[in-house]
């Protein structure tokens, strides 16, 4: 390609390139990278579609949300970039300074917070309103990841020992806000990462009980943990008027969908913009957007788990492991809340409800993804 001067100009990076940015580029995995941009438009084509009722609502201006999501994702993907280009030791570092931060965060919500609906989870920081729970969980998996590969290596290392206790604390922290949805996404990273770290099966069957356990435990104490559970399975014994409105949605959507902007189900649930914006995707867009959303997903996960194959870093695999069951477990439990699969929980669609907290959070988590599954020949 010639300039205006006529001279040549190398538009794309050589694989002789020696500069950060050119060996970034040769190492990092694009397609992953190219499906986590795709995932970010379609989050911001549906808070675009979904938020301008809800703000409305609550007498702001129609477009509040749709900025601030684009200052949010703006953030989140400078956040993703920078930490892509980080070596691994520079990744435990990050995750294990922000894990330290997170939890002395934690630790002061119940005092400083707000409560929002029952809930101590939100603390305001220079006039910005931060998750600390959404910074958790990419930090948690990264080091407890690091903590039972130092065990493995180092048999005088108590790494399952110090990632129990980390557990423990966490949970702790967690449980008093009360945030059962967060407790069950980092118990499923632990056990997850405790498991493939070589955890004997007489233990992973315990562990299965404690789990059992923990949610009975949650079911008996927890009101609102009970309330969703019992309209779950008896519909008739509370008010599922959002889930109601949620299916009317898909089922008005069809094959096709209504068309943009033309639902009805944004201007009826306070959380389309964010809780339920899979609805609002299904009303509009219909099943086959729908499908195509499922398969992003898919497709970033298959995608980082087929990066791991012949990894022989054992930290590498654990932690990409961990962010990975994080990134879909989280996606799961809302796409099938949406879908009256499993009881209710205010949990976000991952780089597409609207938020600041859990959208820089997840982009965090893929920014390490990135880093971690980078071709490193002479590591």
């Amino acid at each position: 390609m010639k300039s205006l001067f006529g001279h040549n100009t190398n538009i794309a990076f050589s694989r002789a390139d020696t500069s950060v940015l050119g060996i970034w580029w040769w190492t990092v995995d694009r397609w992953l990278l190219a499906a986590i941009i795709l995932l970010m438009g379609i989050g911001a084509l549906l808070v675009m579609s979904a938020s301008p009722p809800v703000a409305d609502r609550i007498n702001v201006d129609s477009f509040h949300f749709v900025t601030r999501q684009f200052v949010f994702l703006g953030m989140a993907t400078i956040c993703m970039f920078a930490i892509s280009l980080m070596p691994v030791k520079w990744i435990r570092r990050l995750a294990s300074f922000m894990l330290l931060g997170v939890i002395f965060l934690l630790i002061i919500t119940p005092f400083i917070g707000s409560d929002i609906k029952g809930a101590v989870r939100w603390i305001n920081i220079a006039g910005i309103n931060l998750q600390p729970s959404e910074f958790l969980k990419p930090a948690f998996a990264v080091v407890i990841a690091w903590m039972f590969a130092e065990g493995r290596l180092n048999p005088n290392f108590p790494g399952y020992i110090v990632s129990s206790l980390f557990l423990a604390v966490c949970i702790f922290l967690l449980m008093i806000q009360p945030d059962f949805g967060q407790t069950v996404v980092i118990t499923s990273i632990w056990s997850v990462q405790i498991f493939l770290a070589g955890l004997p099966i007489i233990l992973v069957f315990c562990l299965g009980l404690g789990a059992v356990g923990l949610a009975v435990t949650a079911y008996l104490i927890l009101p609102h943990v009970q309330s969703r559970v019992d309209r779950f399975l008896d519909p008739t014994s509370g008010d599922n008027y959002q889930i109601e409105r949620s299916m009317e949605a898909f089922m008005n959507g069809g094959i096709m969908g209504r068309g943009p902007g033309e639902g009805w189900v944004k201007n009826s649930i306070p959380d389309a913009h964010s809780d339920f914006i899979f609805a609002v995707a299904g009303e509009e867009f219909g099943l086959l957007f729908c499908v195509l959303v499922v398969g992003v997903f898919t497709f970033i996960i298959m995608r980082g788990f087929s990066r791991l194959m012949g990894e022989r870093n054992l930290f590498v695999v654990l932690a990409v492991t961990g962010i990975l069951v994080q990134f879909g477990l989280q996606a799961v439990i809302n796409m099938a809340s949406t879908l009256q699969l499993v009881p209710p929980k205010g949990m976000t669609l991952p780089f597409v409800s609207y938020g600041g907290s859990a959208t820089i959070g997840i982009a965090i988590g893929m920014g390490f993804v990135l880093a971690l599954t980078r071709k490193r020949p002479g590591e």
